[in-house]
């Protein structure tokens, strides 16, 4: 194992698999251990008896059968926030500055690709035909959504950042909250003018909303079952390629080096040979990349887009980014994680322990609630900035 891990390209492949794994089972155990201490500590109050009379079961015993799938479907919101919690800290790591328009990159990523793939479906291209041809028809709206993301994040970074990169630092920062309206607007004026409709909805094709099981286990008589649609499958499985993807190139390649060396020192890195504005718009491209997949499987996820799509998803990505430690490529990861996880632990058992007095709508507030908790004693993040590395 050791001689694997002296091989720079396995190391920067096998590392992030093991980091995901660790993050998964620590937040998943931890406040799985949360939940079910607060159901013991309450089954002799009129909760327990309220969930007996509802459920048929205590509340001990409804939280460990719900458990297994609210840990799956926390699990699958972490990774849509961690993918696109990593523009957000890819662009920051180098320019020390919150691209806020991402999550526009984000929605046109998604509205390409679902673009294509309604397109698709109205020349009757999917109807019967095979399996494969429905996940590679899924695969070019993704690379296609990418793309277009990539393109249109660079174009923004060289009108509307380029120009202002020796400003005072609030002065890029309203700029990108400039762009950000304009690409909502954009956005809305191409879709008016081209299909006169504000929803988009993902088309229905292959197997995506299909469940598939996992495995059942039996406790104190109650059988628990654990499946997870197709789709979520799909964006575990991608969110986990972009993040190996992504430690790949900033880590084991010459073009990561020269961003680890730009992130570090501008000046100096600029008088070694290294052209500091191609590495600045080559990390907005790989971020416009991420974040354009990433939109593509939302939408697939969530079968409806629409022009404001990205605020909310953006919004929490970039609490996740701040969360794990913003500039920190495995601190997107972890915030993604513990926050999607937070959110539905927090949407899934918040009303049935609080009897309707809080329910599933105030499952954002725990959770910033928690981000601001951490943020009071670990200020840089759960796992720290990394702006500057070593090249």
């Amino acid at each position: 194992m050791r001689r694997i891990l002296n091989i720079p390209i396995l190391r920067e492949i096998l590392r992030p698999l093991g980091q995901i794994i660790i993050f998964i089972s620590a937040s998943g155990l931890i406040l799985s251990a949360i939940v079910l201490i607060i159901s013991l500590l309450l089954r002799n109050s009129e909760v327990n008896q309220v969930t007996v009379e509802r459920y048929g079961m205590s509340l001990f015993m409804y939280t460990v059968v719900n458990l297994p799938q609210v840990l799956i479907d926390g699990v699958t919101i972490g990774f849509v926030y961690a993918s696109v919690a990593l523009g957000y800290t890819m662009v920051y790591g180098v320019l020390e500055f919150i691209n806020f328009a991402h999550s526009e990159i984000f929605a046109v990523g998604g509205f390409i690709g679902l673009e294509l793939l309604i397109f698709a479906d109205g020349k009757g291209w999917f109807g019967g035909a095979p399996l494969w041809i429905a996940y590679g028809w899924l695969l070019i709206a993704i690379l296609l959504g990418a793309v277009f993301a990539g393109l249109t994040a660079v174009t923004m970074e060289r009108l509307a950042y380029r120009p202002l990169r020796n400003a005072p630092r609030l002065v890029p920062l309203i700029s990108a909250i400039g762009v950000s309206f304009i690409l909502q607007d954009l956005i809305r004026f191409t879709e008016s003018v081209t299909t006169g409709q504000f929803y988009r909805v993902f088309p229905t094709f292959g197997n995506f909303d299909e469940r598939m099981g996992l495995g059942s286990f039996t406790v104190a008589g109650q059988s628990v079952y654990m499946n997870i649609q197709v789709k979520s499958m799909i964006v575990i499985v991608g969110s986990i390629i972009m993040v190996v993807a992504l430690n790949y190139v900033v880590n084991a390649t010459r073009l990561g080096k020269a961003i680890r060396s730009t992130a570090q020192d501008r000046p100096t890195a600029s008088l070694m040979g290294i052209n500091v504005n191609r590495i600045i718009s080559m990390t907005f491209l790989i971020g416009g990349l991420l974040g354009g997949a990433a939109g593509v499987m939302f939408a697939m996820k969530f079968t409806r887009i629409d022009p404001f799509v990205g605020f909310f998803p953006g919004l929490r990505a970039f609490t996740a980014a701040v969360l794990g430690g913003i500039g920190n490529i495995v601190g997107a990861l972890l915030g993604g994680l513990v926050l999607g996880m937070l959110e539905t632990f927090a949407g899934s058992y918040l009303s049935v322990f609080t009897m309707g007095a809080f329910g599933a709508e105030y499952k954002d507030i725990l959770a910033f609630a928690i981000l601001i908790i951490v943020l009071i004693f670990r200020p840089h993040g759960l796992l720290g900035e990394q702006v500057g590395q070593k090249a």
